[in-house]
């Protein structure tokens, strides 16, 4: 009867001697039963039943869903990741589409003024105004895998670096698909690229990976982090400005102190502003038809920078050790920074830049 003595001392019923084996499985049910209802799942425990003790199967680890990269929110985009280089002087908007980028990159170009690179990843949108490729692009763009780099074209200084990277390009005034002039519009601020077509005749392109953000709701260093409810720094001589919109939580491109809309009437506006300080060299072999020598930025190596969310400031570092590898951002004490998911304006200024 030991059998018996067990099932009573794990219920803390005493029953007699007489108790049949039949009673002994009623128990026994009785006694897994009840730990399932306190777990939830079942337990690794042994059975009773009078035989062999049986060892029931152990919870399964929950399951992991890949979220996108570039935003931390929804799942893993299918298709290739594509950027567009646009245009960002007052000639060229509204600019259609920009907002729906998943990182906006801010650079210096020709002559103090400055560019856009903006890279889409689920969304694929109809894109203006589309401008030439630039020598510093591929430098840019390398630690996102083979994505699409989208252009309207470049002269051969410009168009050698890309063809010599691993990216794939999709270039207008080599005959491309997916573009088309807006009549609406003078040249060269009319040119339209279709991201969707353009990424169905890439398919052998790179799904867009990890460059490097570290996504999280909640900081409570930003508790301590002064409040910063503008962004103001200069990207060559142009200036660049930010203002925090609390009801939206978003910071809402800013020109002459007035929100910057898109095409589509909504602000281009992002959770997060990252000004990132690098080395910006001139490339006086590449000169422009008034005189002005084409810039390159320098995104290898290691700088400061100062990144604005939720309304708050934090200082830190940025590190890319080679053009294949992502980018840290960490804070003063070697911590990841932490950017709200939803998205990022990352504005590539000079070391003497403000903020």
């Amino acid at each position: 009867m030991r059998t018996h003595r067990l099932v009573a001392a794990a219920t803390g019923v005493i029953r007699s001697k007489t108790f049949i084996g039949a009673s002994v499985l009623v128990v026994a049910a009785l006694v897994v039963g009840t730990a399932l209802s306190h777990t939830g799942s079942p337990p690794v425990t042994k059975v009773v039943t009078g035989k062999a003790a049986v060892r029931a199967p152990a919870p399964r680890p929950p399951v992991v869903v890949a979220t996108n990269p570039l935003t931390g929110l929804g799942p893993l985009p299918a298709g290739p990741g594509v950027a567009v280089t646009i245009d960002d002087t007052a000639a060229a908007r509204p600019s259609l589409g920009v907002q729906l980028a998943d990182v906006i990159y801010i650079e210096q170009a020709e002559g103090g003024r400055c560019r856009m690179v903006a890279v889409f990843a689920p969304s694929k949108p109809q894109v203006e105004a589309v401008r030439s490729v630039r020598e510093r692009n591929p430098e840019l763009l390398a630690e996102y895998g083979r994505i699409v780099l989208v252009a309207s074209g470049g002269d051969s200084l410009e168009l050698a670096p890309l063809d010599q990277s691993p990216l794939f390009s999709s270039i207008n005034d080599r005959g491309a698909v997916g573009f088309h002039r807006d009549n609406s519009r003078a040249a060269p601020y009319n040119l339209v690229a279709n991201l969707a077509q353009i990424s169905a005749a890439h398919k052998a392109a790179a799904r867009v990976r990890n460059v490097g953000f570290t996504w999280a709701v909640v900081d409570p260093r930003l508790a301590l982090a002064p409040a910063a409810a503008y962004v103001n720094t200069l990207v060559g001589s142009t200036p660049v400005s930010f203002a925090w919109d609390a009801t939206t939580g978003l910071y809402e491109r800013t020109a002459g102190g007035s929100p910057l809309l898109g095409a589509s009437g909504a602000p281009v506006a992002k959770p997060n502003v990252l000004i990132q300080y690098t080395q910006i060299t001139p490339d006086n072999a590449d000169v422009d038809t008034a005189g002005s020598p084409a810039t390159n930025t320098h995104t290898v190596g290691t700088g400061r920078v100062e990144l604005f969310r939720s309304g708050k400031h934090i200082r830190g570092t940025w590190t890319r050790p080679s053009l294949s590898s992502p980018t840290t951002f960490a804070d003063a004490s070697g911590k990841p920074l932490l950017f709200a998911p939803g998205g990022t304006f990352m504005v590539l200024v000079g070391p003497a830049a403000p903020s």
